[in-house]
């Protein structure tokens, strides 16, 4: 006796794994021992999930752009503390406080966002008391 649900249902149970899969911890994408702080202008702001990603051009001190790529949360997690997809805008004047990648490149977890009048934004997954508690703020 053969079950005809059978192919169907390892499809589903494959399919339904793909955003576990697709899904990544801090440690193992960015290094909390390389803290950036870059400030610039925002280029680009992606509010997807599994993670928004904001994008800032920083002048370096030879004053060459230098394009920068911050990872956030998710969408939801943000909007539960009250941050909208309208906190970052492109043209917005920001400092990013931040974890480098690992990889050395110019990407990174956007940890906190400070405006110029002073207003702050944890864009971080995690909470901002237990990052600030954990990485020894």
């Amino acid at each position: 006796m053969k079950a005809p649900y059978l192919p169907a249902l390892v499809l589903g149970l494959a399919i339904s794994s793909l955003p576990a899969l697709a899904h990544h911890s801090f440690a193992a994408e960015f290094d909390e021992n390389k803290p950036v702080k870059v400030s610039g202008v925002v280029t680009k702001v992606e509010w997807l999930n599994p993670h928004i990603w904001f994008y800032v051009d920083s002048k370096d001190a030879d004053g060459k752009v230098q394009h920068w790529a911050f990872s956030g949360g998710a969408p939801g997690q943000l909007m539960r503390r009250g941050i909208t997809k309208d906190a970052i805008q492109p043209g917005m004047l920001v400092n990013v406080d931040g974890f480098r990648a690992k990889d050395g490149s110019n990407n990174a977890n956007g940890n906190k966002v400070t405006f110029p009048d002073g207003r702050m934004v944890f864009t971080s997954s995690r909470e901002p008391e237990e990052s600030e508690t954990k990485r020894g703020k």
